[in-house]
């Protein structure tokens, strides 16, 4: 059976799980909503035009379809994709597994409703981690939940990428039957290949760090959602005497950033990198010693921490972060996100840590990411699409 995957708009994280699909198994098209990825557009998150210098569409076929919508944009809201010639082509289409990945535009939802009614199976792949859902506004979310109980009533497949994912389609009422485990990852094999090129100490030379120093890593947009402000007040906090914190990105919050470290004499210890693409990264996640991701409302999942698993890096991750019940284990430290002590308690902790101890991590690490892989995800589809 042929398998169609609806995504918004050609993405770095999905085009290699694509490209290795493509490869090791049959029947795959993507249908692409918008082509805003590649071209050299404004990201509203890194505050800047981005263009990825990663192939997007290479090794695998897709489709792009016209966008009608007045306010045309994947920036723009429920509204900002309407893709009415999807329509057409799901009547002419064979019997198909459609995947839709959420329900965030007008388009998801009438392909949901569309490719129900003309016989094909539909699975959905969402984000949504159930323990955010208990800090939204109560009246909101009812009518959410209301309104998606009626829509998961055209699918026959949920494909829950983590424990808090899968809880989330437990309490709208669907039942284990349903489930396929399909795991949001990275390119595994490339990351831990780019791990293997230089060692440690060489990566933190080339970066205009001191080998003895204990690196922190951040990884991400500059934005409210990442609370990369409370990153620097508890590494503040912290106190480290050969403490080096690299906050890898950009964003509006940049500014504050900035204030924020001049105040508390900080410059000679936080890097701020600006914009680094997916060629380039690799020197960053080697030369750290421990990945910190500090999100809060909206962190669905949080691929950088798959990308610093691979690197063996121990971690510390808020517990509203959609990726920390699969991902932490004995690999590091979930702590309250915006509490600012317990983070800084973290790091202290961290760093006191033996070389014995964070070895052990960093082999947790690399132990728990096989199983958040392009493997897993097309060995487990197969079920469905046989």
């Amino acid at each position: 059976m042929k398998t169609i995957i609806l995504n918004s708009h050609p993405i770095q994280y999905f085009a290699p799980l694509y490209k290795y699909w493509s490869k090791n198994a049959s029947g795959l098209e993507v249908w692409y909503c918008s082509d805003e990825s590649l071209s050299n557009n404004h990201d509203p998150g890194f505050n800047k035009k981005i263009k990825w210098d990663i192939d997007l569409l290479e090794g695998y076929s897709y489709r792009f379809f016209s966008n009608y919508s007045p306010i045309a944009s994947i920036h723009k809201g429920f509204f900002g994709l309407i893709n009415l010639g999807i329509i057409r082509a799901l009547y002419k289409e064979p019997k198909s597994l459609i995947i839709i990945h959420g329900w965030g535009y007008f388009t998801h939802v009438f392909t949901i409703v569309f490719a129900w009614f003309f016989g094909h199976k539909v699975a959905l792949r969402s984000e949504t981690p159930n323990i955010q859902e208990n800090l939204k506004p109560k009246f909101t979310t009812f009518l959410k939940h209301a309104y998606l109980r009626f829509l998961f009533l055209f699918i026959e497949t949920f494909l829950y990428i983590g424990q808090e994912n899968k809880k989330f389609y437990i309490r709208l009422g669907q039942k284990q039957k349903k489930f396929i485990f399909a795991p949001y990852c990275v390119d595994n094999a490339r990351f831990q290949h780019d791990a293997s090129i230089m060692l440690k100490d060489e990566a933190k030379k080339l970066l205009g760090i001191a080998p003895e120093n204990f690196v922190i890593l951040f990884c991400g947009k500059y934005i409210y959602k990442k609370r990369p402000l409370d990153l620097l007040k508890a590494f503040k906090l912290a106190g480290l005497s050969n403490g080096t914190l690299v906050m890898l990105g950009e964003g509006e919050l940049r500014l504050q950033i900035e204030a924020y470290i001049h105040a508390n004499d900080l410059q000679g210890q936080v890097v701020l990198t600006g914009f680094i693409n997916q060629s380039d990264i690799y020197k960053y996640y080697r030369a750290a010693d421990v990945f910190i991701m500090c999100s809060g409302l909206g962190e669905t999942w949080g691929l950088a921490v798959n990308e610093a698993m691979n690197f063996g890096l121990p971690l510390i991750v808020s517990d509203i972060t959609g990726c920390s019940a699969d991902l932490v284990k004995s690999n590091g430290y979930v702590y309250p996100y915006g509490d600012i002590r317990k983070l800084a308690s973290s790091i202290i902790e961290l760093e006191n840590n033996s070389i014995e101890q964070r070895s052990k991590m960093s082999e947790e690490s690399l132990k728990i990411i096989k199983k958040y892989s392009f493997e897993v995800i097309v060995n487990n589809l197969e079920v469905i699409c046989n």
